[in-house]
């Protein structure tokens, strides 16, 4: 899976977008799933740092930096290992992007997580996040939704994004997996 980063600079600073490249001809998917936001009761800000694990559901993996290349994002290379892009984890505005493989024969990080539960906590290196939305969406989805879901001057939130939708035909991935959530607190 490799993610292309666009970069525009604001008024404000600089908003960064990610696109999966490749097109899908598809039209839309819907939802599989919103949760209406809840506020959080939580009582301690934690301090900004580098992920270094996600634990959600069955999800427990370690996550390491990745960086852009010629405007390509790619996960690490062990499906067992997440690569982070964007805000530190508690960052008090921007995205967490948290990506990693899904395997059709099983074994990657993110194996299922269109299957997560809104509603679930993630902990990401001492912050917890509670999962608003679970979408499968198509590449050319993902790529218009960018701007917006990888803005790093916004709202906090964690960001995870995976493929889906394996064509053996093909060899490629049509979908994307992608799980919002918004901070609540210290672990």
């Amino acid at each position: 899976m490799t993610v292309t980063v666009v970069a525009a600079l604001a008024a404000t600073g600089v908003a960064a977008g990610l696109a999966v490249s490749g097109a899908d001809s598809r039209e839309g998917s819907a939802p599989v799933a919103i949760a209406p936001a809840i506020e959080s009761a939580a009582t301690t800000q934690p301090a900004p740092r580098a992920p270094k694990r996600l634990r959600l559901w069955k999800f427990d993996a370690p996550v390491v930096p990745v960086k852009l290349e010629g405007g390509a994002l790619d996960p690490p290379s062990d499906p067992e290992v997440l690569g982070w892009w964007g805000q530190p984890a508690g960052a008090a505005g921007g995205t967490t992007l948290l990506v990693g493989h899904t395997v059709s024969t099983g074994g990657g990080t993110l194996d299922d997580l269109e299957h997560t539960t809104v509603g679930s906590v993630a902990k990401v290196s001492g912050v917890r996040y509670r999962v608003d939305r679970v979408t499968v969406i198509t590449k050319a989805q993902l790529a218009r939704r960018a701007p917006r879901l990888f803005d790093q001057t916004g709202t906090p939130k964690l960001v995870l994004v995976t493929c889906e939708g394996y064509d053996s035909v093909t060899r490629t991935y049509a979908d994307n997996v992608v799980v919002v959530a918004t901070p609540i607190g210290a672990a």
